[in-house]
């Protein structure tokens, strides 16, 4: 009860003024229950300089609008004896970095079983030992055993119970990370290429402006201290920001945040490992004598699609303008405000930037960055990227030392039978205490490690019964899956539970066929949302229907090309036969040196099909 108390009393405090008060969660809900438009309940509830009378909102933009910058009607909630929130507390809570769920496996007769994704952001992947061990302990004591590195970079845990929830944000706290716009509309993890390279500058200053632009675009809200870091007895928090007036409290995403949420990922032409086209915002590296000048700025990258409406669609990342290394964040804050105050707020479907721009124009778009900007853009740089580098294996960093790659199959850290891949981190990390990045691959990177390190490392791995990434196919090494059934609300089908043996039967049939060691991308999804980047992968497999997949193929490694329906609603047991014809069509018709994703892009769906099918 103090601890409500407190949140009380800070709530009170962060207020506005009688006459500019948003109206409250609860009564916005009643008249939505009671069918009043959006536009009416809107029109009351924002100050009249904010508002937009000509269009109605969706539910969650009244959400957000109403929450008091993302608290309310969180705090009662998280005190009361439910072991679920309600509809505009689910909203709301993905800015804190956690998402309700239901595990399908564990439902009861009763009804749903509640679970909650806690995410941490972690901006280019980077984190020590001690902190990979923090979040180690906290799967093991607060969730279901596992934790899962998301193909953002960042960290998972899952099946996590709501009583656990305070202390489970509290604690990745302490361990000086952070949960907060992990998920939600705003700027999510910043990505950036991995390797640690020391011999290279380039890569360091990425890194730091991986950081500075998760930094400056990081909500200012005091409502994320005031929940989950609050002193239950004494009531001491530690704020960071906050005001009177919703832009001091949050000078970019004002008080209604984003329509949609944000990515940006930082790479090199050298290596798209950050996967950049995919971004809403991809700032690509350009260098001379060992330094970044400046970067290319891509923009409308996006995956999320809804095959059933027509509008909404995968996007890659255009090509915007050059900007130089000191314009990047001032560019970046520009797009995002251009985004907040004309994405689509009155349709979550087509709320994305790339939709915006799609409406617009790049070169409308332009125009008004560069009015929020208050200058003009020169055009983007003629470069395009060369190659993508996941960081797999052993490497020379350039200072005397090294670093290993690890692949971790579909980024699920687990102790599972003879397979103990938690004990061996756990084992590492306290012995050797390396640095550690997390790849856009769902793998992770020991860093600054001695030549003496080598067997010691592969030692503890092999008595864990962990393969090495030099064991480890070509196939399986570039896949990777999103986490779908059992515990996400938009799975249609199986993704991560059924990549592994899809990958065995494909590697039996690519070792057939000579072509083991061919790289090839194989990403799926348990949905059409795209969550693993099924688009601009060699092959795409998107949970369609039940037990059903689209293919798509066609894209390929460097990630700058959208794939193509091959085959749609292709049963579970027919996907690997499926592909095995393609790969043998692929063999007795590439021209040399042809990589497998443009084999397909250049003969197409049709003379694919015509030549493969049966």
């Amino acid at each position: 009860m103090r601890f409500l108390g407190a949140l009380r009393k800070a709530r009170e405090r962060r207020r506005q003024s009688p006459a500019t008060q948003p109206e409250t969660i609860q009564s916005l809900l009643k008249k939505v229950s009671s069918k009043e438009t959006t536009k009416e309940i809107m029109s009351e509830a924002k100050p009249k300089k904010e508002a937009k009378p000509e269009k109605k909102l969706s539910a969650v933009e009244v959400f957000k609008q109403a929450s008091n910058y993302l608290l309310d009607p969180i705090p009662e909630e998280l005190a009361d004896e439910n072991d679920f929130f309600g509809k505009a507390s689910i909203q709301l809570l993905k800015h804190h970095g956690t998402y309700q769920q239901d595990n399908r496996d564990d439902r009861k007769k009763s009804g749903k079983s509640y679970r909650f994704m806690v995410r941490t952001a972690i901006p280019g992947g980077k984190l020590t030992s001690d902190q990979l061990l923090a979040e180690l302990d906290l799967c093991d004591e607060v969730g279901n055993t596992t934790l899962r590195i998301t193909t953002r970079q960042g960290l998972q845990l899952h099946g996590v119970l709501k009583a656990n929830l305070r202390q489970t944000i509290r604690r990745i706290n302490e361990s000086q990370l952070t949960t907060l716009a992990a998920c939600g509309d705003v700027e999510r993890n910043v990505m950036c290429s991995p390797c640690p390279y020391k011999g290279d500058p380039v890569y360091d200053q990425m890194q730091e402006l991986t950081d500075k632009i998760a930094k400056h675009l990081q909500p200012r809200t005091t409502a994320y201290h005031e929940l989950w870091l609050t002193d239950t007895e004494t009531g001491e928090k530690q704020l960071v920001g906050g005001g009177s007036e919703g832009h001091t409290i949050e000078p970019i995403y004002g008080s209604s945040y984003l329509p949609r949420k944000f990515k940006t990922g930082i790479g090199l032409p050298g290596d798209n490992s950050a996967d950049i086209y995919s971004q809403d915002l991809g700032l690509l590296a350009i260098c001379e004598n060992w330094t970044v000048i400046g970067y290319n700025v891509l923009v409308g990258g996006g995956f999320g699609s809804t095959p059933s409406a027509k509008k909404t669609f995968a996007a890659i990342a255009q090509p915007m303008c050059f900007v130089s290394a000191t314009q990047a964040i001032d560019v970046a804050e520009a797009i995002v405000k251009v985004q907040r105050d004309f994405g689509n707020r009155a349709d979550r479907k087509v709320a994305r930037l790339k939709y915006l721009i799609h409406n617009w124009g790049l070169d409308r778009f332009k125009q008004k960055v560069e009015e929020y900007y208050g200058a003009k853009l020169p055009a983007p740089r003629l470069v395009s990227v060369e190659a993508y580098n996941d960081g797999m294996g052993w490497h020379a960093q350039g200072d005397g030392r090294w670093f290993y790659g690890l692949n971790v199959e579909n980024g699920r850290i687990k102790d599972e039978g003879l397979y103990r891949l938690k004990s061996a981190l756990r084992q590492i990390c306290r012995e050797l205490n390396p640095p550690l990045r997390l790849t856009a691959h769902q793998g992770i990177i020991f860093c600054d490690l001695d030549e003496s390190d080598r067997p010691q490392i592969e030692e503890i791995l092999r008595e864990h019964c962990v393969p090495l990434t030099e064991e480890t196919s070509a196939a399986r090494r570039w896949s990777m899956a999103c986490p779908a059934l059992p515990t996400c609300g938009l799975a249609i089908t199986e993704s991560e539970r059924i990549l592994p043996s899809m990958i065995d039967q494909l590697e039996v049939e690519l070792d057939k066929l000579g072509l083991g060691d061919e790289v090839f991308t194989t990403r799926m999804t348990g949905c059409p949302n795209g969550c693993a980047r099924p688009y601009n992968s060699d092959i795409g497999l998107v949970g369609k229907s039940a037990d059903k997949y689209t293919i798509f193929l066609g894209g390929r490694v460097l990630g700058d090309r959208l794939n193509f329906v091959y085959k749609d609603k292709v049963p579970t047991a027919e996907v690997v036969t499926t592909l095995a014809s393609v790969f043998r069509h692929f063999k007795e018709a590439r021209q040399q040196g042809e990589a497998f994703g443009d084999f397909c892009h250049r003969l197409g769906a049709e003379q694919l099909l015509a030549e493969c099918d049966g």
